[in-house]
């Protein structure tokens, strides 16, 4: 039975249609993930839903009672109340007690420990949290939830995972995290072009099922389009007497010729954009930084190597954005040097959008804003115009000429990032780059990092962004230093679960305590949430390597028996025997080191399973 349902509904914004005649339904305990390029009414969605926006045409049916909250992207509050009192409000005597208690506990899950704050002194990402935890002690039947994971490091959105899945409130979330979508999701509706598409599945395998979708779209536009060739083959011959048949024919003509073809997404494709890079890329050597006697940096040394692919990781406020603002060359550390090569073109893209976005001058056109950076960019395909870039971009002709303020917040992102794109830099710095960037632009900028010729440093809190595009993450442990780490974010934790090690990132978010009994204790409970929390998978890459690996182990095979008839063919040829006989030998390594390969991906495929 649906509690929730949206029938034909419209709406339109500054002459664009967000939705045209669409229709959402919600039944009682679904989990329900919204995605779409940003811009195409995602929040609108969510905004229809709790009441908050009116749609033009169409109605919104409630069932009775129901109770429906929503958690905005910028919540406000009082900023003279404390944090405990933003959450408990009104409540009183065992009930006020109780929350109190979960409160604390869940404020601790997401980091916070300070109750007493003042909602005035808390930054925008502290609002954000307390917004989520005042959500999820609500009395609230239905839960929805715009961008729940911004502001959230790797920890604490684990934390967020763990408390929804367990949850049996009903959820609806925008949010750009696909590990995220794929654990806590049992549907996935996606916004596309004024349409509400709904996939009874998580994240995996709404990918699978657009893909069907759009194959199926494709193929019935094939078909229109033979008939339309069958139908004009048959209005050429010329005017025949018109009988009824041959009116119809003809009305089937032109009803094929007016009907449009499936649109899809539009896609950001690039040729690598880079510009030469010299023998010295930059080099950190014994860097520190402190600010009020703390110390965010301590003695750290790198050298960054050509075609780096770098993640940096730790706890919210622990030094990650100070050290790409050094390595940017924004901030100078307290001690240490930091030598930058000559030929280095560095594009730093900020989380700290509010710095961007007051340069934005609202009356500024799209086109402009870009050209302000380069007319043209030199691209492996040649030059490429600002013009054909903002197309790449999914900024179509007739949007380039619309004026800046009527962009969406995670529309003037995806602007800012073609804006750094368009210097043409060889390092690349992202600082939460997947911030308010939708799932589709995501996943086209990851394809764009995998031929990028250059460095790329990136500051995530998005595990499958990491997982994805770095090889190397540096993790920051307490006291400032950084600890080094092959391969991507599963990889990090799955070295510290060999180790047996506490995650570093919830010893720096656990509060000391007073005593050693309490520092005891705390870390065993921290430790506890972080196996508690931790879920195996397959990385990115690992993924990919095991949905071909037993091609290629097919193919070594192959080529060993090829190798074997080619020993026989030139058995008296001492010098080709020889060279064949030493392809054979390597080979023979190769296919003994994929098999291993194999067994382990095996074995571990088998333990996720068994999850």
């Amino acid at each position: 039975m649906n509690i929730v349902t949206l029938e034909k509904i419209s709406k339109v914004f500054t002459h664009r249609k967000v939705f045209d005649e669409a229709d959402f339904y919600l039944q009682e305990g679904e989990k329900v993930g919204v995605v779409g390029i940003n811009g195409t009414g995602k929040s609108t969605l969510l905004k229809l839903i709790a009441g908050l926006e009116e749609a033009d045409e169409g109605q919104r049916i409630l069932a009775n009672h129901l109770v429906v909250k929503y958690l905005p992207q910028h919540p406000v509050y009082n900023p003279d109340d404390n944090m405990i009192d933003c959450i408990v409000g009104d409540a009183a005597g065992e009930e006020r007690v109780d929350k109190i208690t979960k409160a604390k506990t869940m404020l601790t899950g997401l980091g916070i420990f300070d109750f007493d704050q003042k909602a005035g002194s808390l930054s925008g990402g502290q609002q954000k949290r307390l917004a989520l935890v005042e959500l999820l002690l609500s009395d609230a039947d239905v839960l929805l939830l715009d961008e729940p994971t911004n502001h959230l490091d790797q920890m604490m959105t684990t934390w967020l995972e763990s408390m929804l899945i367990k949850s049996r409130k009903t959820l609806v979330m925008v949010t750009h995290d696909r590990y995220f979508l794929d654990c806590v999701c049992n549907r996935i509706v996606e916004v596309d072009k004024g349409k509400i598409y709904s996939y009874d599945e998580n994240y995996s395998g709404f990918l699978k099922l657009k893909a069907e979708r759009e194959e199926m779209e494709m193929a019935s536009d094939r078909k229109r389009r033979s008939l339309l060739r069958t139908e004009l083959e048959w209005v050429q011959r010329g005017a025949r007497a018109r009988t009824t048949k041959q009116k119809f024919r003809l009305n089937r003509y032109e009803e094929l010729k007016n009907k449009r073809g499936p649109q899809t997404d539009g896609q950001v494709e690039l040729g690598s954009i880079a510009t030469r890079m010299g023998r010295t890329t930059i080099e950190l050597n014994n860097i520190c930084k402190g600010y009020e006697g703390i110390t965010f940096i301590k003695d750290f040394t790198y050298v960054f190597l050509k075609d780096d692919r770098i993640g940096i990781i730790g706890p919210n406020g622990c030094g990650k954005t100070t050290l790409m603002k050094i390595i940017a060359g924004k901030i100078l550390p307290d001690e240490g040097t930091v030598t930058v090569g000559q030929t280095i073109q560095i594009g730093y893209y900020s989380q700290m959008m509010e710095d961007a976005q007051a340069k934005m001058n609202p009356e500024q056109r799209v086109i402009d804003y870009v050209k302000d950076g380069a007319e043209y960019i030199q691209t492996t395909e040649g030059p490429v115009s600002a013009s054909q870039m903002l197309e790449r971009f999914l900024f179509p002709r007739d949007a380039q000429y619309a004026p800046l303020g009527n962009l969406s917040g995670g529309e003037k992102r995806r602007l800012n990032l073609l804006r750094v794109l368009m210097e043409a830099p060889n390092v690349l710095l992202l600082d939460e780059p997947t911030n308010d960037l939708d799932v589709t632009t995501l996943t086209v900028l990851e394809d764009f990092l995998d031929y990028f010729q250059g460095i790329v440093i990136a500051v995530s809190h998005d595990r499958y962004f990491l997982d994805r595009v770095v090889s190397r993450i540096f993790a920051f442990q307490p006291g400032g230093t950084l600890r080094q780490f092959e391969g991507g974010y599963t990889d990090y934790e799955l070295t510290l679960e060999a180790e047996g090690n506490v995650n570093p990132l919830f010893q720096m978010n656990a509060p000391a305590g007073n005593s050693e009994e309490e520092k005891k204790a705390n870390k065993e409970e921290w430790k506890k949430q972080n196996q508690a929390n931790k879920k195996l998978k397959f990385t990115y890459m690992e993924q990919r390597e095991y949905e071909t690996i037993e091609a290629d182990i097919a193919a070594l095979e192959e080529k060993l028996e090829f190798l074997d008839a080619e020993m026989v063919k030139y058995a008296r040829d001492y010098g080709k025997l020889n060279h064949i006989t030493k392809q054979k030998e390597e080979t023979a390594e190769a296919l003994e080191a994929k098999m291993d390969r194999w067994m382990y991906l095996e074995e571990l495929a088998a333990k996720i399973a068994r999850q």
